[in-house]
């Protein structure tokens, strides 16, 4: 997908944090990628379980959801997560696992050139 589908796309977006978060993805190209996959249409948003995301990846993985983290079942592998939204629970499972996670926004300060990252975007 190019940048101007992509800018197509922004216009529609109301909730201003997702519009600063598209606009900052779309200007790296490592990112765009993302940028395309979260400027989506709401009924197209990927939310994945803590469950699908620990089946799906490894130990010692960064995993980016590029939509919803849900709370329903536990994840039970040290990793960091990367995502749009949290829900409250999985906020606190993931405290209580002491799993890192992190907005989708402040990785691409870390790691501008989207290195060692594992997309996740749908479930198995």
């Amino acid at each position: 997908m190019n940048k101007t589908k992509i800018e197509r796309k922004l216009r529609r977006k109301t909730n201003p944090d997702l519009v600063k978060t598209i606009i900052n993805s779309k200007k790296s190209e490592a990112w765009v990628k993302i940028s395309h996959i979260i400027s989506r249409p709401r009924r197209k948003k990927i939310s994945l379980n803590l469950d699908e995301i620990s089946a799906q990846c490894k130990d010692g993985e960064n995993v980016l959801i590029p939509g919803k983290v849900l709370g329903i079942g536990n994840i039970d592998k040290k990793v960091k997560i990367i995502a749009l939204y949290y829900s409250e629970n999985a906020k606190e499972k993931l405290k209580k696992s002491k799993i890192e996670a992190l907005h989708i926004d402040e990785e691409m300060k870390k790691n501008p050139e989207a290195k060692n990252i594992k997309i996740l975007v749908e479930k198995v």
